[in-house]
């Protein structure tokens, strides 16, 4: 009997500057977001840093408010 597997869905990895984008803001800051701790991020063996998808909506989304209808 072999064990279960675990479906789990990829999330896609961003950099810096396409997380920047999302935000209309300079890549810099996204870095100090990640040093700050206000946004999680994952190293490449290379050194790079790169920004989970799912976690960047979830903020993106929490800083997002409609415009009220008057």
């Amino acid at each position: 009997m072999s064990a279960p597997t675990v479906s789990r869905t990829q999330d896609s990895l961003l950099t810096p500057g396409q997380v920047a984008a999302m935000f209309h803001v300079d890549p810099k800051t996204v870095t100090r977001w990640a040093h700050a701790g206000r946004l999680g991020s994952l190293r490449t063996p290379g050194g790079h840093r790169r920004f989970r998808e799912s976690e960047v909506l979830q903020l993106l989304d929490s800083l997002t408010t409609e415009a009220s209808r008057h």
